[in-house]
């Protein structure tokens, strides 16, 4: 079966009432794990709440771990058709000094690469059925999970499943019912547009991101995609915040302010909003980063993707990460379920727990990388520094560039306490 001839949105009644694998949530982390079990030859289904294709607020940036999760699933070559290629990110300080670092980069509207997964999973085995929203566990005596409720409309129904993948986004209501989420709010916001401007096609060729004091703690960028359109937003990090009681609460931010003042403030984004078509409406969404706000496993259930916080501080890049642990989640459940062994069941379902608890532990460097460069967004003078430090030596540069390719792991970033090492040293 090709891909496009999987098929998609199979209606609520023809849902089976039992299957191996239920994986909830059909985007990246989703649609990874289900091709992945499905290859493997288990019976795998795959709902989401909403029937593809479907929009997905998101800045559209491929970076290279997206590159290389990709590859793993065999789909590279078909998104990159789709895609539009990039070399560099474009880092600019608030004084209009920029670096560009290079790596494997491309964007592509989320709506088109979330369909070329989703289809990718359909056409190695898995049934995908839309639109269905996640209910609730179902738990047997012991309160392992086996199976989950789901509704169509006003009709619910029920599947049991020897394993549960959800990976239902950064919205809370679904790690919130399977007694998972640690954390209501999110750990930051966005908001993204589509502009149509073929003006700026050729003068716009990186993925650029503008730091500026008129948008902190915050970020704005805009990135090219095909055809004249380009993706252009801003994000807020730390947007919800502790308070009394230790309960988060958002703090006092309006995202359409902040998104006319990047377009104030950087040249490039008020010439493409100024002489281009805005596609539609800008739309917001919650993100959620740095592995926090929700417990990763469970026997029987096993949480990925955003809803583990698979999103990066600092520039909210995900997709790869979510694609990562989807992955992870496959692995860690394909291996439990070659050992079926009845009085065993117990040891390896905790054990399947445990393993996929540390392999997404394994990934904490990396989010920590980029939790610590947030502070970037709180201070935005630091870009001039860093540009300042990069011009002046090649090997700086480089050191970026292995952070981005994720072949280099410093044991610091960007803070002010290691500032003059990262500036001065060698």
């Amino acid at each position: 079966m090709t891909p496009t001839d999987a098929p998609l949105n199979r209606p609520a009644s023809e849902l089976p009432t039992r299957c191996e694998v239920l994986v909830v949530g059909a985007g990246p982390a989703g649609s990874a794990a289900a091709r992945s079990l499905a290859q493997a030859g288990l019976d795998v289904v795959l709902v989401d709440q909403q029937a593809f294709p479907r929009d997905k607020v998101c800045g559209d940036g491929l970076i290279p771990d997206t590159h290389r999760a990709l590859e793993r699933l065999g789909v590279l070559d078909e998104v990159m058709a789709l895609a539009q290629p990039v070399q560099h990110v474009r880092c600019i300080g608030p004084r209009g000094g920029f670096i560009d670092v290079p790596g494997r980069l491309a964007v592509l509207p989320r709506r088109e690469l979330d369909l070329v997964l989703c289809r990718a999973a359909a056409a190695a085995g898995a049934r995908m059925h839309a639109p269905l929203r996640f209910l609730a566990p179902i738990e047997d005596e012991g309160g392992r999970v086996v199976g989950a409720r789901l509704r169509a409309g006003e009709v619910a129904s029920e599947i049991r499943a020897r394993w549960v993948i959800l990976a239902s986004g950064a919205a809370p209501q679904a790690t919130l019912a399977a007694g998972m989420c640690e954390r209501r709010t999110p750990s930051a916001i966005a908001l993204r547009g589509y502009v149509k401007n073929d003006a700026m096609v050729g003068r716009i060729t990186e993925l650029e991101v503008l730091w500026h004091r008129r948008i902190k703690p915050g970020y704005g960028w805009i990135f090219p995609c095909r055809d004249g359109v380009f993706n252009i937003g801003v994000g807020v990090s730390h947007s919800h915040r502790r308070g009394r009681g230790g309960r988060h609460a958002m703090t006092d931010v309006n995202l359409r302010e902040v998104f006319t003042a990047f377009t104030e403030a950087h040249p490039a984004a008020r010439a493409l909003m100024d002489g281009g078509q805005l596609l539609g409406e800008l739309k917001g969404a919650p993100l959620r980063c740095s592995l926090a706000g929700a417990r990763l496993a469970r026997p029987g259930l096993l949480v990925a993707g955003e809803a583990a916080g698979s999103t990066y501080a600092l520039t909210g890049e995900g997709i790869g990460k979510a694609l990562e642990t989807g992955l992870l989640a496959a692995e860690a459940v394909a291996a439990d379920l070659r050992d079926p062994a009845p009085d065993t069941e117990a040891i390896a379902t905790q054990a399947t727990c445990h393993r996929y608890a540390a392999a997404i532990e394994a990934l904490r460097p990396r989010f920590d990388i980029y939790e610590r460069a947030d502070t970037v967004n709180a201070h935005p003078w630091l870009v001039d520094l860093l540009v300042w430090s990069a011009k002046r030596s090649p090997r700086r540069l480089q050191r970026m560039s292995g952070v981005l390719e994720e072949t280099h792991t410093p044991g610091n970033l960007v803070t002010p306490r290691n500032l003059l090492r990262l500036v001065f040293g060698r």
